[in-house]
């Protein structure tokens, strides 16, 4: 008997529709898929419950399932000036009530590189209205923020990533494909080599997905769909930078004081 198709939890986000096209629609040799999209922190804490095979999380949020779930090497999401980014109405000084993307994310965590704040967490596409209505002193933006905070009256503040790039001396990675452990063994190396042809599938057709990254795109303009994309998929979604996940996930160990499992490894 077949096995049934493989749960697979992605976003909605322009760079994982046009990234993981290929292998939704059967357009490159892998086991079948039923996606499951959402926001990353809603991925997140589906892992986290259990929930899903196969799923992006954010490297953040990774050591809260790391018992259950290796990490895969394509798929994900790394890079060089691809970090989120603090923004507020004016020039203030990084404080106050911070709006960001949900407690689990890459984003909420890089925040702790400038110190301890009081954080709001929110729908990431909810946190630019709430930083121009008050609700909120600052923002972590990520997505497509980084392109539209201006045209909508927003301050830079800090970028994350630039942060993160100086202190740590490599690329910052964002998220990950992980899969369950107890599935690694019969699935883990079909569906790596599944997503990194998906992925070498959209470099090598870049308008194949144009209608299916359009339809999950919401309101976004072409332009701001094709920045997102030239900037979020990249050499790392074809393969993560493991030194850059280990140093993530050390140092968030250390900031936290979390004890890792030594017996398992973080890639499966």
């Amino acid at each position: 008997m077949a096995r049934p198709a493989v749960d697979f939890g992605f976003s909605s986000c322009p760079n994982d529709t046009f990234a993981f096209h290929a292998l939704v629609h059967g357009l490159v040799p892998g086991p079948a898929v039923a996606p499951f999209i959402d926001d990353v922190e809603a991925l997140n804490a589906r892992a986290e419950a259990g929930g899903a095979e196969v799923t992006k999380i954010s490297i953040a949020a990774y050591a809260r399932v790391r018992d259950r779930y290796a990490l895969l090497r394509s798929g994900g999401a790394a890079g060089y000036g691809v970090g989120p980014i603090i923004v507020a109405r004016g020039a203030r000084a990084v404080g106050g009530r911070i709006a960001i993307p949900g407690e689990r994310t890459t984003a909420a965590l890089l925040l702790r590189l400038l110190g301890p704040f009081e954080t709001v967490p929110m729908r990431f596409d909810q946190i630019e209205g709430a930083v121009l209505e008050g609700q909120a002193d600052c923002g972590v933006l990520i997505h497509e923020g980084r392109f539209t905070y201006e045209a909508k009256g927003l301050t830079l503040l800090a970028d994350l990533g630039q942060v993160w790039e100086e202190r740590m001396h490599c690329p910052l990675p964002l998220a990950a494909i992980a899969v369950r452990r107890d599935l690694a063994a019969t699935l883990a190396s079909s569906i790596d080599a599944a997503l990194k042809a998906s992925v070498e599938y959209a470099f090598a057709h870049p308008h194949a997905s144009d209608a299916y990254v359009a339809a999950h795109a919401q309101e976004m303009s072409p332009d701001v769909v094709r920045r997102h994309i030239e900037l979020y998929v990249n050499q790392y979604t074809v393969a993560l930078d493991e030194r850059a996940v280990n140093t993530m996930i050390e140092w968030q160990a250390h900031t936290f004081k979390l004890a890792a499992p030594a017996a398992l490894p973080i890639f499966a």
